[in-house]
């Protein structure tokens, strides 16, 4: 092929031969039976060639005599190669690819117009507009030009420049006099006007990007831009009204202050829109009651719709005739999973100390859709108004429960999902009927229909907590009985989507019920092991994870050998059957976390193997990192942080049995590389590792300590702490195990910590929870094994500290913190003078100390200040002091 080619004055011309080699190649590449393999192979040969991108571009633009397809394959490895190649080429060449791209906005085809449109908007995200100021005065003159083709084209362009990169239009630009944003804008909302749908789509969906960065020119516009979104309201074409039901939900997420004197309108054309023929439209307009709700706006304003409104919602609630899972509802439980069946899973790091964040219920079926976003809906207006939906819904429910007819199943099936949906929002209303309700789903559990039987596991799952509530009595242990076995028997069910519903319902039963379960582990064991034996690969890692969530609720009652011998011998032929780099080991590694954690040292006979290969594979994968061919296997962190996991569980479960194993291998290395890790989740989940083993064997991380201590240091002091988290919450917590088991070895790094661990004392504002409570223990356990050292420097500290401590729940590691507390205080007691009332405060804190000795140390430090306090001092210290402080601090005889 030429290289750069130029005429007489200075421009690149394609030569015949390297144009026509192109487009042969793009030819066969767009064939259906070509070598693709081989052709990428030779695309990217001619990829060498500084000037390939020009013959694409000029192929594009140009080859009128060429089909549109191989014009636009061009146009589309063109963009390809630019996101890679645009920066390092001759600015001849740039130059030249972007004066080929702008008439091509005007095209002719819209398909040539649209992938211009694509191009254009990926050069503006590499390089802005400020270096193109031809293009501006392009799209300004084609928006005015009154030719649809060029104004179609323009608004493409800028419609995916809005979406990708809304900020470069909204900011100011040298030799520029105002923001392109305040040019274009208006020209937008003209468009609202347009006769073209695609103009008004476009325009409306170019405004709609700037909701949330609010440019002033928005601002200023807003009656215009909500007079617009009036006038689209009703637009024949369905993409326009799915916009404005968009723009809608936007707006009163963001700014529901300039909808408040349309309210009533929006909300009566949202209503009118959720029953649109349209299921998208309908979709997008149904998204705007949780939005109102999570917005806070005073539910009066609502109120009045309900009637009208929850009918809808549960009419959309029933499956669509082309939902994909009608489809999936069929497939027998015996074939085998197809590969894209097996979604991707995520493991969650440990993590020490109390959890902020809420579990989702996981989505059992992959795309959301008008069903699952009325039924949201359904739920949170449930929680906002409680009771009061329930004289307009149950009628309803209780009227589609009644038809029983097979042509009705689906609005049965929608009814079953209403009733799980308000079941938090309602319960107070429900509870009255509970035993109905459940006596109801019961026999729903063995409905012909596939997707009833799903449902009813799922709403039965949502009262576990009452099911479970009403033992106390004989007709309640009756009830939570048959529930029970329902849901073991349908964790059997032939259909593999109610064998998923069952087995996540059962799981969730199983966590409120955990003091009811041990009397029923033989029946319940022969029904897991039952379904492990029959489950295809997808359905597998539930069962793995009810067998994990029944280990957790029942602890050491599963460490009998009759139980044993029921699930482990099945478990450990899976467990070998597996091999270090198959994705499937992952739930099951999971699994084994918490069995070894729910046995204890029952799990000693079968830790020797597991140890060794969670050590395998962190080796493995710590080789595939920086050299996958001699590693054998592809990197993938995922597979060291659940071997470090379940290691963690090991240590906890075997407790100090585990020092034999720890002893004899390289781990003390291997975990230091851990956490030094660049993988945020593989360093979360070792510091949890070294916490736990400085519990129960921290003799063997002493030879390799200081390192341990700094890294973990290093973690407090991360400019990025909010985003680093979970890692610095699981340092802080390791370090604070290690001070207490190596006591005065901690001396070389006390100061270092403190003084990281102060900032997060000072500043808790957006801080999660844990990280301040393990931060305030931390300090504590550090304060009691070297008072001498911290003591001196406590009035820095010592307030924030206090309000830090007062908030912990009583338990071993507060007890330890104060123990910190009074070692201070005794070291240096006028250096805490000045923060007695926050002390107090802190001992006030306390239900009750359990252990003498501190109770003892917290007499001796209080009768200490009233000793040192005289002429009246003692008693001005405690005016200052709440009441109910008051009398908590008598216990202590002051």
């Amino acid at each position: 092929m030429a290289n750069i080619n130029s005429n007489a004055n200075g421009s690149w011309q394609a030569q015949e031969e390297g144009f026509t080699e192109i487009c042969g190649l793009l030819e066969q590449q767009i064939s259906p039976t070509s070598d693709k393999s081989k052709i990428w192979q030779q695309l990217q040969h001619y990829s060498q060639f500084p000037d390939f991108n020009n013959y694409l571009a000029f192929i594009f633009a140009r080859a009128q005599g060429k089909s549109v397809d191989v014009r636009q394959a061009a146009g589309l490895l063109l963009k390809n190669n630019l996101r890679t190649t645009f920066n390092t080429m001759p600015s001849a060449n740039q130059q030249y690819i972007k004066t080929e791209l702008l008439p091509c906005l005007g095209a002719a085809d819209r398909h040539i117009r649209s992938t211009a449109g694509t191009i254009i908007s990926v050069l503006v995200q590499i390089g802005g507009v400020a270096g193109w100021p031809e293009l501006l005065h392009a799209l300004v003159k084609c928006l005015d030009s009154n030719d649809l083709n060029h104004m179609d084209g323009a608004m493409d362009a800028l419609s995916k420049i809005c979406e990708d990169i809304p900020q470069v239009l909204d900011s100011d630009i040298a030799g520029l006099s105002e923001r392109p944003i305040n040019v274009f804008l208006p020209r937008f909302l003209q468009l609202f006007q347009s006769s073209s749908a695609s103009l008004r789509k476009l325009s409306l969906n170019s405004v709609n990007q700037y909701i949330m960065l609010m440019p002033t020119v928005l601002y200023v516009s807003m009656d215009k831009y909500l007079q617009g979104l009036f006038v689209l309201a009703n637009d024949p074409a369905p993409e326009v009204r799915k916009l404005v039901c968009s723009a809608f939900v936007q707006l009163i997420d963001v700014r529901p202050d300039f909808l408040e004197p349309h309210l009533r309108n929006v909300i009566e054309y949202m209503l009118q829109v959720n029953k649109d023929r349209d299921d998208e439209v309908a979709l997008e307009a149904c998204e705007f009651w949780s939005a109102y709700c999570d917005a806070q706006l005073p539910p009066d304003n609502l109120r009045d719709f309900l009637p009208r409104l929850l009918p809808v919602l549960l009419s959309n609630m029933a499956y669509a005739d082309d939902d994909e899972s009608l489809v999936d509802a069929e497939e027998d439980g015996s074939l085998p999973d197809r590969e894209q069946d097996l979604k991707p899973r995520f493991h969650a790091s440990r993590f020490h100390g109390s959890e902020d964040g809420e579990d989702d219920d996981d989505d059992t079926v992959n795309s959301w859709n008008l069903r699952k976003c009325s039924a949201a809906a359904l739920d949170i207006l449930s929680n906002v108004f409680g009771d009061e939906i329930l004289p307009t819904l149950m009628p309803i429910i209780q009227s589609n429960l009644g038809n029983t007819d097979d042509g009705a199943w689906k609005e049965r099936e929608a009814a079953v999902l209403a009733i799980g949906a308000i079941a938090e929002g309602c319960i107070t209303g429900l509870y009255p009927h509970l035993s109905e309700i459940v006596a109801f789903l019961i026999p729903l559990l063995d409905d012909k229909f596939p997707l009833i039987r799903s449902i009813s596991c799922w709403t039965l799952s949502r009262f576990s907590k009452y099911i479970v509530h009403g033992t106390s009595q004989q007709e309640g242990r009756e009830k939570f009985s048959k529930v029970l076995m329902g849901l073991l028997r349908r964790i059997l069910d032939d259909n593999k989507r109610v064998q998923e519903a069952a087995c996540s319902a059962f799981a969730t039963l199983e966590e409120e019920a955990a003091e009811e379960l041990p009397p029923l582990l033989d029946i319940i064991l022969q029904h897991l092991m039952c379904a492990f034996a029959k489950y295809q690969r997808r359905n597998l890692r539930i069962v793995y994870d009810a067998i994990g969530t029944l280990a957790d609720a029942v602890g050491r009652e599963l460490n009998q050998p009759k139980y044993l011998e029921i699930f482990m011998p099945p478990l450990i032929a899976k467990w070998q059957q597996l091999s270090n780099s198959d994705k499937d080991i992952f739930p099951l590694l999971e699994c084994f976390t918490s069995i070894a954690q729910a046995l204890g040292s029952g799990f000693s006979q079968f830790a020797h193997p597991v140890f060794q290969r969670c050590i395998n594979i962190i080796q493995t994968q710590q080789l595939a990192k920086v050299d996958p061919v001699a590693a054998g296997v592809q990197y993938d962190k995922e597979f060291i942080v659940c071997s470090l996991d379940l290691l963690s569980g090991l240590a906890e479960g075997l407790g100090s049995g585990i020092e034999s194993l720890v002893s004899q291998s390289n781990l003390r290395d291997l975990l230091l590389q851990c956490c030094m890790d660049d993988a945020s989740d593989v360093r979360q989940s070792a510091f949890a590792l070294l916490g736990d083993l400085a519990r129960v064997c921290p003799i063997h991380l002493h030879s390799r300590l200081s390192e341990y201590l700094d890294i973990a240091a290093k973690q407090l002091s991360t400019p990025n702490l909010k985003e680093n988290v979970s890692v610095a919450n699981n340092a802080c917590w390791a370090i604070g195990e290690l001070a207490i088991k190596v006591q005065k070895d901690m001396a070389s790094i006390v100061m270092t910590v403190i003084t990281c661990l102060l900032p997060i004392l000072q500043h808790v504002e957006g801080l999660n929870k844990s990280l301040i409570e393990n931060s305030a223990i931390t300090l504590g356990r550090l304060a009691w094994v070297c008072p001498e050292l911290v003591s001196p420097h406590m009035g820095h500290f010592m307030q924030h500290w206090c309000i830090a401590l007062s908030v912990i729940r009583d338990d071993v590691e507060k007890e330890d913190a104060f123990h910190g507390l009074c070692a201070m205080v005794k070291t240096n007691p006028s250096g805490a003078l000045s923060s007695l009332v926050y002390i107090c405060q802190a001992i006030a804190s306390w239900h009750e100390i359990r252990s003498e000795d501190l109770h003892n140390e917290v007499c001796q430090v209080l009768q200490g200040y009233k000793q040192m306090l005289n002429n009246g001092a003692w008693e001005q210290c405690m005016s200052n002091l709440e009441p109910h402080v008051k009398e908590k601090l008598a216990k202590y005889g002051v």
